[in-house]
């Protein structure tokens, strides 16, 4: 099959999106794009370099980053001017400017640039907070994932205690709140729901309950366009 599936994924940070994704991928043996790591970089970035309140000296330093991406065991491993840099991005500091840094139009104007060009060529699953409705409009299968603000709060406070993180679980919930209403809020490519966009709750779900109703959902809309999920052939 020569076409590419592009399968979109959008929802609030601890929905399950990036568990979701990469079990989607290893199954369907697709491409994973994990958008949310490519944000974690650049913020990252902006931190070391003490810029981050700085929106302009961010974008410039968005543009001259060589930004790069390898999914390997399960896990997203990120690469910045040849450096690793996956263990950095994923710490409090980072969780707590990620989202102001992503409103930032001429950030996101050069991510979806990247983004898109990773998608021309492989069967896709791909996450973050405006795939469906802004990166890929046109993506084949568009899913919503959410789940109830308790809930996500219990998952990251969980990633946090195995990550040795000093934080309490008030903060990390007190933070998700704060996301959400910055990623719904801003004017550049809000988080929302695609119009047809298929919504799933996973509040209660275990990661493995997740991936068979995904599964489930997804077969049903491809063969709805005429496509065999079965059929396709390896990115």
């Amino acid at each position: 099959m020569s076409k590419k599936i592009i399968i979109a994924i959008d929802g609030p940070a601890g929905s399950g999106k990036s568990t979701a994704a990469k079990n989607l991928a290893r199954k369907l043996n697709f491409t994973y794009l994990d958008t949310g790591a490519m944000y974690r970089a650049i913020t990252y970035c902006a931190l070391q370099r003490g810029i981050a309140d700085d929106y302009d000296a961010v974008v410039e330093m968005t543009r001259n980053l060589d930004l790069k991406l390898r999914f390997e065991n399960g896990v997203t491993r990120v690469f910045v001017n040849g450096e690793e840099i996956t263990d950095k991005i994923r710490t409090a500091e980072v969780n707590s400017k990620v989202s102001e840094i992503s409103a930032i139009p001429g950030v996101r104007e050069e991510m979806v640039k990247l983004q898109r060009a990773i998608g021309k060529d492989c069967n896709l699953i791909a996450e973050g907070r405006d795939i469906a409705t802004v990166v890929f409009p046109d993506a084949d299968v568009k899913i919503y994932l959410t789940a109830s603000l308790d809930e996500r709060a219990r998952r990251r406070f969980k990633e946090y205690q195995e990550g040795s993180v000093n934080i309490s679980f008030d903060d990390v919930k007190a933070n998700l709140a704060k996301r959400d209403e910055i990623d719904s809020g801003r004017d550049v490519a809000p988080l929302k729901k695609a119009e047809d966009a298929l919504e799933i709750d996973n509040t209660g779900l275990t990661p493995d309950d997740d991936l068979e109703l995904l599964i489930k959902k997804i077969e049903a809309a491809l063969e709805k366009k005429g496509i065999q999920l079965k059929s396709l052939s390896p990115s």
